[in-house]
Order: C-alpha cells, then structure tokens, then sequence
C-alpha cells in the first residue's frame, strides 16, 4: 500500500500542506513562486525542508535551502 502511487500523492500533498503551514505561521505571507517551488519537491525533500525549517530565521534561509536543493538536482543530472 505505501508504494501505491495514490497513497505516494496523498502523502506528499499532505507534507506539502503542514510545510507551507508551518512557514507561513513562521514567516507570514509567502511569495507564490516560493510556495510553487516548495509544490514542486518530492516528498523525501519535503521532509528534509520540514527538519530545516526549524533552523530558518527568516525568509532567505528558505531561499537559500531551495537554491541549494535545486544546484543539488542538476549535479545529479
């Protein structure tokens, strides 16, 4: 069941619901581009972005962590 492709999706919805949640509590409205961003990661990503959250003092350290998700991306490519 867990390695069901619906289950996958409800999974990572949910992660992408509580993270943009959680962020916006933290740092109030976010940008569109951000958030679309943070939608488009996986969920493993979604739940290393929730760990690193907690370090975020402010709205660049996201940047900067979505920056650095996105240069880890393409060296894998």
């Amino acid at each position: 069941m867990k390695e069901s492709v619906i289950y996958q999706d409800i999974v990572q919805k949910e992660a992408f619901r509580l993270i943009i949640r959680l962020l916006r509590r933290r740092f109030g409205d976010i940008d569109e581009s951000l958030v679309e961003q943070v939608r488009n990661l996986s969920a493993e990503h979604l739940e290393e972005l929730g760990d690193a959250l907690l370090d975020f003092s402010k709205i660049a350290d996201l940047v900067a962590w979505l920056e650095q998700q996105k240069e880890e991306k393409q060296d894998r490519y």
